[in-house]
């Protein structure tokens, strides 16, 4: 899973927000607000992942075991699958 160009990631007053740049400001309006865990993930996708590398990467930033990631990542993806951010 990798996010599509043209969405950033910003921390604005301390609230996580993602943003779209250039061209992708045609097809999405707004912003999408996140969650301290929501970002950690967002940056992930970023780069690139699976969820099962999601999984890992939570269960080991924060002290969740991995039944809780593993709803908490679909239900993140879900987020950003019906925002249409993956490439």
């Amino acid at each position: 899973m990798k996010i599509k160009e043209g969405f950033i990631l910003r921390n604005v007053a301390g609230s996580f927000v993602v943003v779209p740049v250039g061209d992708a400001t045609i097809d999405f309006n707004g912003m999408m607000n996140l969650n301290e865990t929501g970002a950690f993930l967002f940056e992930k996708m970023i780069e690139g992942t699976t969820r099962e590398d999601l999984i890992k990467a939570l269960t080991e930033e924060y002290d969740v075991d991995e039944e809780t990631a593993s709803k908490d990542v679909d239900l993140f993806i879900e987020k950003v699958e019906k925002e249409d951010l993956f490439e």
